[in-house]
């Protein structure tokens, strides 16, 4: 009897954690902590990523996993849109931007498009730096969208493949690569009245740039050295492969987390043709950050002349010129001698505001000192106008020169008249 008490009470006891447990309530699983950085930030939803990817989202893969990266660099974007417009793609792999914002700046629509909508290329570049695997997935919905209304299928210039539910969009020419132009309201809802839902312009060049690929696995962009199968596997013998692009530094795909310090205006977001057309970004008014009043766009060309921050520049900004007060020139005193250069120096800088009074007010003689006998340089002296030469020829007399060389020629003795040469002087001179 004991021994039965005894194994059933010992089964009592190991019972009890076990029931502890099934009495206990289930911890559902903590989310994902956001970083520091991202704690303000309100994700997208499915229906507004739509909306946001539904103009790229038919983009050959290449191309597409070009223009996430590129997003996150919206005043590269900016600059090289200005630059291909002036010298097309010459000198492209030259210039300072990021590899994927030249492999785009390859192809003119697609870097017009994006410096044209400025606001759209930010958001979605700050969607891919929070939400990457939210933005792969969307571009699936839509891609499955599109290829249920018969709108996504194969054609000469791109090859759909469906490998088990996922929809890879590759180059069908292993040269070129086409841009397909369609309009997102219509191509993912419903075939259209009249014509193709997407259409194609010319074909573009299929070159090294074109370094990162979909992984749709792993949700993520990834660099592939041109290494691999597929749309790789047929174009890499008609490559030429350089360091610009094809490099072990981008074997780690970095984006540009500063793109989330950008303010976007979501107004301009919600007039743009999309999917899903009861759908709007006013929620995210809140993500932009507090307006500073010290952010002013970078601008390199300017930059790189003056430094547009040195707050010296507004030192005279909205003043006028004004001209300065003439110093006052002291006047020697009369028992002290002054130097004779000095003097003539003091007497230069004050000519200029006494010939401006001289214009308005009669001129009046020097009143000499008491005890004190009048010098020479104090005694009345008419006054001529300035001369057009030079300062120095204003004070010259020319009544007293003018008779001092009348007195001067009276006083010499004339010349004696030479007498008049005779007839038959003249004569011989003639005859000889």
């Amino acid at each position: 009897m004991r021994k039965a008490l005894a194994l059933t009470l010992a089964l009592c006891l190991l019972n009890v954690p076990g029931f502890a447990a099934a009495t206990a309530p289930s911890a559902a699983p903590a989310p994902r902590p956001l970083p520091q950085e991202d704690q303000g930030y309100v994700p997208y939803s499915p229906e507004q990523l739509d909306n946001l990817l539904s103009p790229i989202a038919l983009y050959p893969d290449p191309l597409l996993a070009q223009v996430l990266l590129a997003a996150t660099f919206p005043d590269q974007i900016d600059e090289a849109a200005r630059y291909v417009r002036g010298y097309g793609s010459n000198g492209i792999d030259d210039q300072p931007w990021d590899v994927s914002v030249k492999a785009v700046a390859y192809y003119p629509t697609v870097i017009y498009m994006m410096a044209d909508r400025l606001d759209w290329t930010t958001a979605l570049g700050q969607a891919y730096v929070y939400q990457s695997t939210d933005v792969m997935t969307s571009v699936q919905r839509l891609r499955n969208m599109a290829q249920a209304q018969g709108n996504l299928v194969t054609t000469p210039q791109q090859e759909v493949i469906d490998q088990g539910g996922v929809i890879c969009v590759w180059p069908a020419n292993p040269r070129l690569i086409y841009v397909p132009v369609y309009d997102p309201a219509i191509v993912y809802v419903r075939r259209p009245s009249w014509g193709l839902a997407i259409s194609f312009g010319v074909g573009f060049l299929i070159g090294a740039w074109l370094n990162h690929d979909c992984d749709w696995g792993g949700h993520r962009v990834i660099y592939t050295g041109w290494r691999g199968g597929g749309w790789v596997e047929r174009s890499r013998p008609y490559v030429q492969v350089n360091n610009i692009y094809v490099n072990n530094r981008y074997t780690n795909v970095v984006v540009n987390r500063n793109v989330v310090n950008r303010t976007v205006s979501y107004t301009n977001i919600n007039r743009y043709n999309s999917v899903h057309r009861d759908v709007n970004f006013n929620n995210h008014a809140r993500n932009a950050p507090p307006p500073n009043p010290n952010y002013r766009p970078a601008n390199q060309n300017i930059d790189r002349n003056i430094n547009t921050r040195d707050p010296r520049l507004d030192q005279y900004r909205g003043h006028e010129n004004q001209q300065r007060p003439a110093q006052p020139v002291e006047n020697p005193q009369p028992n002290r001698p002054v130097a004779q250069g000095a003097n003539r120096a003091a007497t230069q800088a004050a000519r200029p505001a006494a010939q401006v009074n001289q214009r308005n007010q009669p001129s009046r003689p020097a009143r000499p000192q008491a005890n004190q006998p009048a010098s020479p340089a104090a005694q009345p002296q008419s006054q001529s106008p300035p001369h057009a030469f030079g300062r120095g020829e204003g004070g010259f007399p020319a009544k007293q020169a003018s008779q001092r060389g009348q007195e001067s020629r009276a006083s010499k003795p004339s010349a004696p008249a030479r007498p008049a040469p005779s007839r038959e002087i003249r004569g011989n001179e003639k005859r000889k």
